[in-house]
């Protein structure tokens, strides 16, 4: 294990009601790879700064501080712009009245914060000298110099670039510089019995796809979740709806993922005055969902699950939206990552119960997973198998489709290359689970924490990251079968329904030509490539021996039991978790590091831990994990 530098302490601070992370959690992996010591705010800090206005929480947040020795603080937020202005004014007056500043004599001498375009210049015009900005999509270089980290303490390695990357940055410039992207029409699939109505499947729509020169397309599904701090609650739903029915007119979304706020996932229904919305559409009735949906016609819809009362709102989501899919994140949206009310073994249990109404609607589920565990430092082998236990979870429950959403590029420093080694092993052993009663849909994503603000810049890594989905498959013109599109302009503004229909022109023509391009031999056939290839071996290694081993020695592996002890043991490392660290200590006591572009689990030595090690660390655990799971089965 590397040595801690001394002379530097890094802490990260987000409010509560944020709930983006990736940005901290990349930042602080970059500073522990040079040998930082780097702190994250708990539950706890993170509240305090949610009420920055209540002087006692602000005494809580300086009081962290000191006790943790820091010396470089940075602040992130990434939702209202004028929120941010203020969240930023309280706690840098708060630092000032205590002294802290190093031109005062205090130990704090610089101070980060990272936000949208907008909230970046407000600060920084505001408080010039006394903050450094981070707006997104900087490089790991950049990002390291401009938080004080010497040129000669940067690893060499964190600077490789990978040759397959830049290959498909020069193949999609030339597209994204001719602009003929904006001339592809909307798609015309909608000449099959019950479109639109409430008898649509989204199996239907995929075999209604024409089949094309160079393969059928796949179906797009984007995010839409307008909202403005300040709103009356009627004028969010209303622009809501506005923005719905200029995407159902335009022709170019097939799913409308409608992205509710906070308050509507774990509140619905409820009363909420004096509760901070936190972004998003707030729908708190059955009424709003309903004319949600009757503005989306013909589109299918969906939506995030509940973080409490999980079943009932599955239930309200059948009978409102007619919900296209359902997705649950399983380890995720409770207490452990701040989203949910519910305990990791109440969240495991409830979500069980949820998924098995979820099949007796015959609707497809999708596991919301590997890249919830990515954002926590997790490794390449926890990603794969994470979701592949998902996956297996629910055809044991009764789940007939699977929906396999795989987030590319998370961690950002991941390589194009190691991206297609993950996705194909846990393809490959996801689509192992298959037969006539369980089929599994791909449908891979951009990171969050991809894009950077440059709008020409975003278009062409949108239009270089549809060339990598393309590959993962790369033998099968008709794959993938979803795309969710993440638009360009992720790292600088809510995409509007103009955006978002761009966004999708770009990673459908880019499809159409990269597809082109391949069978005429112009690129690279990914299939062949033997870093990939190697990778790959490797990987599907790992994975089939720490799954072999759970399935032997967990007894009912599949269920919340089950889920609860492997993790508690640390067979799915989270290094980076930050809530309930005194329950999941096994889980958080690993090191991971970025290794030529792949997250590897390493021993104390800094080189990548056998998998045979890393099965015994964990073993050695479970009776420590069994103990604490008869602690919460008899609550």
């Amino acid at each position: 294990m590397s040595q801690m530098k001394p002379k530097a302490v890094y802490a990260f601070i987000k409010p509560a009601h944020d709930a983006h992370t990736i940005g901290i959690q990349s930042a602080s992996s970059l500073l522990r790879d040079c040998g930082y010591l780097v702190i994250t705010a708990d539950d706890k800090i993170e509240k305090a700064l949610s009420h920055f206005a209540d002087e006692s929480a602000r005494h809580d947040i300086i009081s962290w501080l000191r006790a943790n020795g820091v010396n470089r603080l940075g602040l992130t937020y990434r939702l209202d712009k004028e929120d941010a202005l203020k969240i930023f004014g309280y706690l840098l007056e708060e630092l000032k009245r205590e002294r802290m500043l190093r031109h005062q004599g205090g130990p704090i001498d610089a101070i980060f914060f990272g936000g949208l375009p907008e909230s970046c210049q407000m600060v920084e015009k505001k408080f010039s000298g006394l903050v450094r900005c981070f707006q997104g999509g900087e490089s790991a270089h950049d990002t390291l110099l401009t938080m004080g980290v010497p040129e000669e303490e940067i690893p060499a390695e964190m600077l490789e670039v990978n040759q397959y990357d830049l290959n498909r940055e020069k193949f999609a410039k030339e597209i994204i510089d001719k602009n003929e992207y904006k001339n592809l029409n909307p798609h015309d699939d909608n000449d099959y019995f019950g479109y639109g109505s409430r008898s649509d499947r989204i199996e239907k729509r995929l075999s209604a796809v024409k089949e094309e020169v160079y393969g059928k397309r796949p179906l797009v599904r984007a995010h839409v979740g307008p909202y403005t701090s300040g709103q009356k609650h009627k004028e969010a739903i209303d622009e809501c709806i506005d923005w719905i029915k200029k995407l159902a007119n335009s022709g170019f979304l097939d799913i409308l993922s409608l992205g509710t706020s906070q308050l509507s996932q774990s509140n619905f229904g409820e009363d909420w005055t004096g509760m901070n919305n936190g972004g998003g559409v707030p729908v708190n009735s059955p009424e709003e969902y309903i004319e949600l949906y009757e503005a989306s016609r013909p589109m299918l819809i969906r939506t995030y699950a509940g973080t409490k009362n999980i079943s009932e709102l599955a239930h309200i989501y059948e009978n409102t939206i007619n919900i296209s899919w359902h997705a649950m994140s399983l380890w995720w949206f409770n207490r452990l990552d701040g989203r949910g009310p519910y305990t990791l073994y109440q969240s495991l249990n409830e979500q069980i119960k949820a998924i098995r109404y979820v099949a007796k609607t015959g609707k497809p589920f999708e596991a919301n997973v590997s890249h919830h565990f990515s954002f926590r430092g997790a490794d390449d082998i926890t990603y794969i198998v994470s979701v592949y236990l998902a996956a297996k979870l629910a055809k044991k429950l009764g789940i007939k489709t699977f929906i396999l959403q795989n987030m590319l590029n998370t961690p950002s420093s991941t390589w194009g290359v190691q991206d297609l080694a993950k996705s194909k092993v846990m393809l490959r052993l996801i689509r192992s689970l298959e037969d006539k009663n369980f089929r599994v849909l791909l449908q891979p994503r951009a990171g969050l924490d991809y894009f950077v603000a440059d709008p020409f810049k975003a278009k062409v890594q949108l239009s270089a990251i549809s060339c990598l989905m393309d590959d993962i498959e790369s033998e099968n013109n008709n794959s993938p079968e979803l795309i969710h599109v993440v638009s360009y302009s992720e790292a600088s503004h809510l995409a509007t329904p103009d955006i978002i229909n761009e966004s999708i022109q770009i990673t459908l023509y880019t499809l159409q030509k990269y597809r082109q391009a391949k069978q005429y031999g112009l690129v690279d056939k990914m299939s062949k490539n033997s870093e990939v290839i190697e990778r790959e071996t490797k990987l599907y290694q790992d994975a089939k021996q720490l799954i072999n081993f759970l399935e032997k020695t967990i007894p009912d592996l599949y269920s919340a039991e089950g889920f609860y002890t492997i993790f508690s043991a640390g067979f799915l490392p989270v290094p980076y978790l930050w809530n309930e660290t005194e329950e999941f200590a096994n889980a958080i006591n690993w090191q991971t590091k970025s290794i030529r572009g792949a997250m590897t689990v390493i021993d104390k030595y800094d080189l990548p831990m056998s998998m045979d090690e890393r099965i015994e660390l964990a073993r050695i655990n479970l009776k420590d994990a069994e103990r604490a799971l008869d602690r919460k089965s008899v609550v």
